[in-house]
């Protein structure tokens, strides 16, 4: 039987969500979008949170930064150590520091603001083990070796090719962290890697399960597992199905307003390693 473990999040609540520009292919100003919708499902997913016995921060968000909610951009924190964001969209630079002076403010001193873009766990999946981080559309490729040293754990680089799945964490996630027994296990889209990049992922991890075009194009690979429980948009069903089927527990969350921005449930979530 899979065992969760406990996590701690960083979560921003959608009280200014709106679609005023276009930085990925989901957003579309024109479609009515409700910032109490987008409030009320995100508020489901922080609570689902809780219920499953995890920790929730929240940071206030800020007037003019309607994508401040997707948190996981803002940073990447391994044992402690906090690598911050940067920004390749313009209408997003400002949420860096917001989200920079957060951690100072909760005791975080071992922080570092990147100098390459690096949209970090928008791009950057923790194994347990080592950093899966991806490139293509928003972090440059240059960011990885800054990470690597920042962070201080290796790093794998992998090449997203679909505009769609512009970061890394609309096409892949770990389902489980390795562990000094086991390996990690996760979760991907293989159509959105290069042809190289899938070759990387078939050989460090064999096991992992492949989703298909429809749960990728509901936002699937965008879920959050805690080793057992795996958070998913309510669409998701075919790809809840495969993970029960290993021993997974689906656990469903409506992110349909989300979505009009080009977010999900892992979008929303940062999650913070102390070590």
């Amino acid at each position: 039987m899979r065992v969760p473990t406990t996590r701690r999040y960083l979560m921003c609540p959608p009280r200014f969500f709106a679609v005023d520009y276009v930085i990925n292919p989901w957003m579309d100003p024109t479609r009515p979008v409700s910032a109490d919708v987008a409030v009320a499902q995100w508020t489901e997913l922080r609570d689902t949170y809780r219920r499953l016995g995890h920790t929730v921060e929240e940071i206030d968000p800020q007037p003019g930064l309607p994508d401040m909610v997707f948190a996981a951009n803002s940073g990447t924190v391994v044992d402690g150590r906090v690598l911050g964001s940067r920004f390749r969209a313009p209408q997003r630079t400002a949420e860096a520091e917001h989200f920079r002076r957060w951690f100072v403010e909760h005791g975080y001193r071992d922080i570092t603001m990147p100098e390459k873009v690096n949209e970090a766990e928008g791009d950057f999946a923790w194994t347990g083990t080592l950093l899966l981080a991806g490139t293509g559309f928003r972090t440059d490729p240059a960011a990885h070796a800054e990470a690597q040293e920042v962070l201080g754990v290796p790093v794998v680089s992998l090449q997203l090719v679909d505009p769609r799945y512009y970061h890394l964490d609309t096409a892949l996630f770990v389902l489980a962290e390795a562990t000094d027994t086991t390996r990690a296990q996760i979760v991907y889209y293989p159509e959105a890697f290069s042809a190289g990049s899938r070759r990387v992922l078939q050989r460090l991890f064999p096991d992992a399960v492949r989703a298909t075009k429809e749960d990728a194009e509901c936002f699937g690979l965008n879920g959050v597992s805690d080793g057992r429980n795996v958070v998913l948009p309510t669409e998701a069903t075919r790809l809840g199905e495969l993970l029960a089927e290993r021993g997974y527990e689906p656990v469903y969350v409506d992110i349909s307003e989300l979505r009009k921005a080009g977010g999900g449930p892992k979008c929303c979530t940062l999650e913070i390693r102390k070590g």
